[in-house]
């Protein structure tokens, strides 16, 4: 299957990573899988990333979790758009955490900058600022905490349940993106 859409939810692979901050768009692309999703995620290697099939309403769509850690996401997203020839403007959206969005809030831009996300810094090292990203806020990191320290900690209870409710919108977020997008 060729797909209409790539929807890459960029994190760090691994159990020790599973629950923190930084793997929020992993957590995401879960939950796109949930709603979304046709059959088992395999790893491809050829896009070092691990990915499924889905289908949102009938446009065929690739989730996929990049396996090259956060710094070099923009690696396994190349190979993804390379091959299949997409357009990352309009064939690639990004699911990624943001510390400069209030907990819980989500932000669909069509473009910008990378900001602090070295994640986000590796996409616009291989594809420039115009590619679609969805940012979900997992708020500031605590005054004199380490910031990657903080980002690769687990999430709180709390944490958790505020972004729960984002996740429970993002299937319907991410239809409404699909059916706007140009054919």
């Amino acid at each position: 299957m060729k797909p209409s859409l790539v929807v890459v939810g960029i994190g760090n692979p691994g159990n020790s990573y599973a629950s923190t901050r930084h793997n929020v768009g992993f957590l995401a692309v879960d939950a796109l899988s949930s709603a979304f999703g046709e059959g088992e995620w395999k790893d491809k290697q050829k896009f070092l990333s691990v990915a499924q099939e889905a289908r949102i309403v009938t446009v065929p769509v690739l989730l996929v979790k990049p396996l090259t850690y956060m710094n070099r996401s923009g690696e396994a997203v190349r190979k993804i758009v390379d091959f299949y020839k997409l357009d990352s403007k309009e064939q690639v959206i990004v699911c990624c955490d943001d510390i400069d969005i209030p907990l819980g809030t989500v932000r669909l831009r069509r473009s910008g900058g990378p900001g602090t996300h070295n994640g986000l810094k590796s996409l616009v090292e291989q594809f420039g600022e115009d590619f679609p990203r969805l940012r979900i806020g997992i708020g500031p990191k605590p005054e004199k905490a380490d910031l990657a320290a903080w980002v690769l900690s687990k999430l709180t209870e709390e944490e958790s349940e505020a972004l729960q409710n984002v996740f429970d919108t993002l299937p319907e977020m991410i239809r409404a993106f699909v059916l706007d997008r140009p054919a």
